[in-house]
């Protein structure tokens, strides 16, 4: 039963510290607009994208308005195009340009699955569709693209490794007078999950239903607030606040997410718990370990403050719905989160750092730009060494990181937006090029073996 105490505290959540909804997310399967007439597929496509999704935004807009809770992002996420693609042999781009067609009809942010999973090795369609993908982000402005090589289950596969440090430098080449923006919609993962509402990574997995709604919630600048109200509480404390401020906000994530299935005639999936950052001041993940006791963050203690964070939030998020899924925890992308841009610019986050906070945060090495001068290789064995966190603990985990084409250490890129923007970090400059080029897939680790 809500009183005037929890009204008056969700309206100073959602106006002084950031509280928002980050994104409803519409999964649509295409499974059934397989064809192998390429222009048929393609209709089929773009007719059931719009079929399902074309209320999307003004239901998105209706719950704004009648719950005054703000929903950043109205997206989409399909079926990995891959599957979709194979069956029609012609050119992937096609696919890419029907979903960017779709999105622009329907009014949403982004549209996610121009995907393939490759973990153990490339199917039918998959190698064209990865080739086509800097062509594909070049010439769409919506359509976002990830890559899964690898998984607990399967191992890494160090060809597909290969493949994407190729991949990455040509999508920053292809969109360089854009800032390299191609690349700040291109992700690849390690255990991708099939229920992600937030891209670059979404895609709706083959064991979803034909259409469903995911959201994504938000909300560092409230659990900030939350912690700056306890300044001499011990660690124990914090982390009892912060799991009680993560159930009211997931609580604002079920409502939006049962309010959206039902008028939109569909199923309700997940709520995402993760804490998403953005580059507006007070809305950062970085500023929340800050305020737990670090002078900045990546300085000796974040790795530690971000696993007490990352699992206050899970548990007390997990009490307030029984719908949890996709990545759930806290995010850390670079250019997205106001406190990480500063700790960058100012040489306290390093790239070592990072790699050692995905190993207890929701993601990965997240929109993290590197000097343009870097080889595929090297962009290569950063993808590996992060699907190895993932792999060995059995968590997702995913590199997106925007080789900044002419520039170095220290320059900058600006995406605007949610994107942000951010200083070019440092990288080791020796080489990884004779492991990458050994190719052969890095086996599973003995906890797969869980049966």
């Amino acid at each position: 039963m809500l009183n005037a105490s929890d009204i008056l505290e969700t309206i100073q959540m959602i106006q002084d510290e950031h509280l928002d909804i980050r994104t409803i997310t519409m999964g649509i399967s295409l499974l059934d607009c397989i064809d192998s007439d390429q222009s048929k597929a393609c209709g089929k496509v773009y007719d059931k994208i719009m079929r399902r999704a074309q209320n999307l935004v003004s239901v998105g807009e209706a719950i704004e308005k009648q719950y005054g809770i703000p929903i950043i992002n109205k997206r989409i996420s399909v079926t990995p195009i891959a599957i979709v693609s194979a069956a029609s042999k012609g050119d992937p781009v096609e696919f890419a340009k029907t979903l960017e067609k779709a999105a622009l009809a329907c009014g949403v942010n982004f549209i996610g699955g121009y995907t393939a999973l490759v973990q153990k090795g490339f199917s039918a369609g998959d190698k064209e569709l990865i080739d086509s993908i800097p062509e594909a982000l070049a010439v769409t402005d919506h359509v976002c693209s990830s890559i899964n090589i690898g998984s607990t289950k399967t191992g890494i596969n160090l060809d597909a490794c290969r493949l994407m440090g190729e991949i990455v430098k040509k999508t920053a080449q292809r969109t360089a007078d854009r800032d390299c923006i191609g690349c700040a919609k291109l992700v690849v993962f390690c255990n991708a999950p099939e229920d992600n509402p937030f891209m670059a990574g979404a895609f709706h997995g083959v064991g979803e239903p034909d259409c469903m709604i995911n959201v994504g919630v938000s909300g560092p600048g409230v659990v900030r607030a939350a912690v700056a109200k306890a300044p001499d509480a011990n660690i124990t404390e914090i982390a009892d606040i912060i799991k009680k401020t993560a159930f009211k906000i997931t609580r604002m994530g079920q409502l939006v997410g049962t309010e959206a299935s039902q008028r939109l005639h569909v199923p309700f999936g997940i709520v995402d718990l993760s804490l998403a950052p953005t580059p507006a001041v007070g809305d950062s993940v970085a500023h929340i370990l800050e305020e737990i006791g670090l002078e900045r963050c990546g300085t000796h203690g974040t790795t530690a403050t971000l696993a007490m964070l990352n699992d206050a939030v899970k548990k007390g998020g997990v009490m307030a719905s029984s719908k949890v899924g996709g990545l759930s925890g806290a995010f850390i992308p670079v250019t997205e989160d106001a406190g990480m841009i500063d700790a960058a610019r100012c040489g306290a986050l390093s790239l070592e750092k990072l790699e050692a906070m995905t190993a207890v945060c929701s993601v990965g090495l997240d929109m993290i730009n590197i000097p343009g001068d870097v080889s595929p290789e090297t962009i290569a064995a950063i993808i590996a060494d992060e699907a190895a966190i993932g792999m060995v603990n059995s968590k997702t985990t995913a590199v997106r990181v925007i080789p900044a084409i002419g520039k170095k250490v220290g320059e900058e890129l600006e995406f605007g937006g949610l994107l942000g923007s951010g200083p070019v970090m440092k990288i080791n400059d020796y080489s990884s090029s004779k492991f990458i080029q050994r190719g052969g897939q890095i086996p599973a680790p003995l906890q797969s073996l869980k049966n």
